[in-house]
């Protein structure tokens, strides 16, 4: 190398520093800064509504507000209300440049809508970018979720996480289908049977709004019906939502809707699908291209356009219930839904809720039903196996399974397949009078009292108070026993007693949706039965304590429906369908099954409920955690005048390898509970303080870690 080189070498390391200052110096003072996506520094803002109010995605109770973003001039025209944008969140006062704040980590949202002025009189940090164009968020949406989260006592950005499926740009690049328009009113159909069915269909085709309880007949008619009421209200130019309890429901209503009204008229969204696939249909929804929409407890947000009829299926059952905070239930959404849009509401089942019977008894909605000719007709026949006839009966104490039920199994094996629905393991035990069956509850908050290992008293599983001289107020009895006798291995003694009839199984690990019309023994779980082609020719409901002495206010109403649901698959009397089950015929719930009588039984319990303060009558909430930290939080919380707390009770120690749950405490930690219940009106009150006071304790950094977190759960489905 020559000295001449050397030189150049030597100043051009040391001019570099200085060209690197020019070059940064040139940059800050061009009219377009180049890197603009993290703060926009120096960029213009949107001449016209120049402040984005955004919405976002910290699911935090002390963040449920929305905040103000200055919007860059590059971006107002995709910065439109609904659009799902990215922000810098979490920036102080210090951090301000050239007037507009910066720093703070990037952070997903939802724009709200477009001010022409914001009411912070600081900086506003500006839109970091518009994600996606498309508009995802609407008013009405937004509105639903807002009123959902007040309810639940939760935040509004975990409601939309909800409410809203992930983004896949794919899905968004392919345009939707044009709609089609509105088909013919259908034809009454099955609708025929009840009592006002043709007037109901009439209603919905003419653009009416009814609201109705429905109790369906037995049979696979059900999703029929519901086609042809989504059909009805189509061919009044409206759209239609139904939500169902799982994919073997929905499969079944997507085929009916597909027979009733042909391809292309329908969606269906389940969070079993995959994204793209599902945002691909909530997308045709969103945009209108489709009008009717079937799906589980994901589809209850689902955006239909001019929402005219909303319908559920089965509102007793648990998949309803969200297991993501705030935990809302797809029947308390859809109430919400029909009181914004003004639209029809149709709940069905083959049983009936309190909460429906409640809906019915305030006249709030009118009852579908079918008269009782009708019923006998295609309802099968009932017999009954209690204690007494177990008693009396040699071959039930040798093989665990009464005389009744081998004579039941055999003569429907010569004709078709039989059911046997056996109940789960794991139910917690509860006391109940030896005599009469009747619970043992507490004489304070009548809560349900449990039997301890170490004392001889009672206690109140809700406020946690010992009783130790219990007597049946029914039938003035002192003993007590466990209300809850272990599952039996059904399935292998049934398959020794009849070799040459094959044994199918239907629960948890394998769900059959559907068997053939040949002889087989089908042992099934509480909604796992399958739909045999033709009907079963039999059913055998065992063990019935298992089912209506669970730890659950609604045990003997749920018990029922399972019931009800696994004999609804039986052949009508007429056909040589029979039902037996094994439970005390003088039991409530048993002699609802026998009659065929699920209201009744609802209409009673919803009367017995309302006596005593229990929910749906009363509000409830649930409040747990730490007993330092419980103490604390009801010391702050401000509860209204007419509420009354009760508790504490320890809650269940989670076992490891046990199933984690929202809310359960962590594996070997000590929580307590308490129970907050107040009057009717003021559940809105109770929510609003809960949530008020979750609030505050958070943003004084309590709640950090499990040892200070509070879970608070509007009504709870677990309440003893």
């Amino acid at each position: 190398m020559s000295s001449e080189d050397e030189a150049a070498q030597r100043s051009g390391e040391a001019g570099a520093p200085e060209q690197l200052a020019l070059i940064r110096e040139s940059v800050r003072k061009a009219k377009v800064p180049r890197a603009k996506p993290r703060t926009w520094r120096g960029a213009a803002l949107a001449k016209e509504l120049p402040v984005a109010r955004v919405l976002v995605d910290k699911g935090v109770l002390h963040l449920d507000r929305y905040f103000d973003y200055a919007v860059p001039e590059e971006l107002d025209a995709d910065a439109q209300p609904g659009v799902r944008v990215r922000v810098r969140f979490g920036a102080g006062r210090g951090r301000v440049r050239e007037g507009r704040r910066e720093g703070g980590g990037l952070i997903d949202g939802f724009l709200v809508e477009r001010l022409a002025e914001s009411d912070y009189s600081g900086p506003l940090a500006a839109l970091a970018q518009v994600v996606s164009p498309e508009p995802v968020l609407s008013e009405e949406l937004l509105g639903l979720a807002r009123a959902v989260a007040d309810r639940y006592a939760g935040s509004l950005a975990d409601v939309l996480q909800l409410a809203v499926p992930p983004r896949s740009a794919r899905a968004e690049q392919r345009p939707s289908p044009e709609p089609l328009p509105p088909p013919a009113p259908p034809e009454t159909g099955s609708w025929g049977r009840y009592e006002r069915g043709g007037a109901f269909l009439e209603s919905l085709a003419s653009g009416g709004a009814p609201r109705a309880v429905w109790n369906a007949l037995p049979g696979p008619q059900w999703s029929e019906e519901l086609a042809r009421a989504v059909a009805a209200t189509l061919a009044s130019g409206r759209g239609a939502l139904v939500v169902v309890p799982d994919g073997r429901a929905v499969a079944r209503v997507d085929a009916a809707l597909t027979s009733v009204l042909g391809e292309g008229r329908h969606a269906v969204l389940t969070a079993d699908a995959g994204p793209e696939k599902r945002y691909r249909e909530w997308l045709a929804v969103r945009r209108g291209a489709v009008r009717a929409v079937v799906g589980t407890r994901a589809a209850m947000f689902a955006p239909v356009r001019d929402l005219g009829l909303v319908a559920l299926w089965d509102d007793g059952d648990d998949s309803h219930s969200e297991p993501h905070a705030p935990q809302p239930h797809a029947r308390e959404v859809l109430l919400l839904r029909t009181a914004q849009d003004k639209c029809a509401f149709l709940l069905g089942s083959w049983s009936c809720t309190v909460e429906a019977a409640q809906l019915v008894e305030s006249g709030w909605a009118r009852p579908l039903v079918a008269s009782r000719e009708q019923v006998r007709a295609v309802a099968p026949l009932v017999r009954t196996v209690g204690d007494q006839d177990l008693a009396r009966d040699e071959a039930a104490r040798a093989a665990r399974l009464p005389t009744l039920a081998w004579q039941a199994v055999r003569e429907g094996l010569r004709h078709g397949p039989v059911l046997v629905q056996v109940p789960r393991r794991g139910y917690v035990p509860r006391m109940a009078c030896a005599n009469c069956r009747e619970p043992a509850r507490c004489r304070h908050c009548a809560g349900p009292l449990e039997g301890q290992e170490s004392a001889a008293a009672l206690r109140c599983g809700w406020c946690g108070r010992e009783e130790g001289a219990w007597h049946c107020p029914e039938c003035g009895g002192f003993r007590l026993r466990a209300q809850v006798v272990g599952a039996r291995r059904t399935a292998e003694e049934l398959g020794r007693a009849f070799p040459a009839v094959p044994v199918r199984t239907s629960g948890r690990e394998h769900v059959l949706d559907t068997v053939p019309a040949a002889p087989a023994l089908v042992v099934s779980t509480p909604g796992a039965e399958p739909v045999a082609e033709g009907g079963y020719a039999a059913a055998l409901l065992l063990d019935g304590w298992a089912m209506l002495g669970r730890p659950d206010l609604r045990a003997g109403e749920d018990a029922l429906r399972r019931w009800i649901a696994a004999s609804a698959l039986v052949r009508a009397q007429g056909a040589g369908g029979t039902v037996v089950v094994v439970a005390e015929p003088t039991l409530r719930p048993v002699q609802a099954l026998v009659r065929w009588d699920p209201v009744g039984h609802a209409v009673r319990e919803l009367g017995e409920r309302a006596e005593l303060g229990f929910p749906p009558v009363s509000r409830m909430a649930a409040v747990s955690g730490v007993g330092e930290a419980l103490a604390e939080f009801l010391a702050a919380v401000e509860l209204p005048g007419e509420a009354e707390v009760l508790g504490p009770v320890p809650v269940p120690v989670t076992t490891p390898g046990g199933p984690r749950r929202t809310g359960v405490p962590p594996v070997g930690e000590r929580w307590e509970r308490v129970l907050v219940r107040v009057p009717p009106g003021k559940g809105a009150a109770l929510a609003s303080s809960l949530k008020a006071a979750q609030a505050s304790r958070m943003a004084r950094g309590g709640g950090s870690g499990s040892e200070g977190a509070i879970w608070v759960r509007i009504d709870p489905p677990d309440i003893g």
